[in-house]
């Protein structure tokens, strides 16, 4: 079967994405799986970008090997250094095609993917690629966020205006950016009969973390690839750009500003 034709990738790997990508941990992105974790743990991290969680995964599971892949050279360039600068023995990052990877059938304990599947044409083939080169009885477990199911107070109608903005742009790449309540579903279509789905949050509630997390935002919708591809499909004017930036720097201002980030997740037996 041809590989699909790739989605355009709605983020882009501005600083203010990077910066965001960083911030992933083990603790706050992948708790789910953590439990199934254990030293001689072998993972394949699919869609690592800059390695976070990947060269997390590496110190849980030691002795065992971890790879981490991404189909950008810059991710893998900015992964490996930061691998160097740890001088994490047991990881490996290559640049990668997530139709098509270039393992064994049934090579790792565990197949891992953080918000990766909400960018692709074919979410389920790529599942289906995770289970073969996972072993038998090992888990493929993939987390992804649903932008729909947002939530924040207070009300910013150009909050509102970003989130449809958003939308349009990642379904104009062909991506699902409401992936997370799909996850069961597409696990299904691959073929699992054994799917553990669940959710959890992230929460922006403290002054800290409303300055980190709107800033960020405020960023990506005026610097980065989203912006760009917002103007050129007709999503957005520039002026409504700034305006939605000057709403998420009002709403990280807000004493009583909160910011609920739903992720659907699942953790399905090979």
């Amino acid at each position: 079967m041809p590989d699909p034709q790739p989605a355009r990738y709605t983020h882009g790997h501005h600083e203010a994405v990077l910066r965001s990508h960083r911030w992933r941990t083990v603790d706050n992105s992948a708790s789910y799986l953590r439990p199934h974790l254990r030293p001689g743990t072998s993972i394949l991290d699919v869609g690592c970008g800059p390695g976070t969680i990947t060269l997390d995964f590496a110190r849980l599971v030691a002795p065992a090997s971890v790879i981490g892949i991404d189909v950008a050279p810059a991710a893998i360039e900015a992964a490996d250094a930061e691998r160097h600068k740890q001088g994490a023995a047991n990881v490996e990052f290559r640049t990668g095609d997530l139709y098509g990877f270039e393992f064994d059938d049934d090579s790792f304990d565990v197949v891992h993917a953080h918000q990766v599947l909400q960018h692709l044409v074919d979410p389920v083939r790529a599942l289906r690629e995770m289970r073969r080169v996972c072993r038998p009885g090992g888990l493929v477990a993939a987390r992804d966020g649903d932008y729909r199911a947002f939530t924040w107070y207070p009300t910013e109608p150009a909050l509102e205006a970003w989130l449809t903005m958003y939308e349009t742009v990642a379904r104009t790449n062909r991506g699902e950016p409401d992936a997370g309540r799909h996850l069961l579903g597409w696990a299904h279509a691959a073929g699992f009969t054994d799917v553990k789905a669940g959710a959890s949050t992230w929460c922006f509630a403290t002054a800290e973390d409303r300055a980190w997390w709107g800033e960020l935002w405020a960023d990506r919708i005026t610097e980065s690839t989203i912006a760009t591809q917002a103007v050129e499909i007709g999503a957005a004017s520039r002026d409504e750009l700034r305006a939605m930036a000057d709403a998420w720097r009002r709403w990280a201002a807000h004493p009583d500003g909160w910011f609920a980030v739903l992720h659907g997740e699942i953790l399905a037996t090979a």
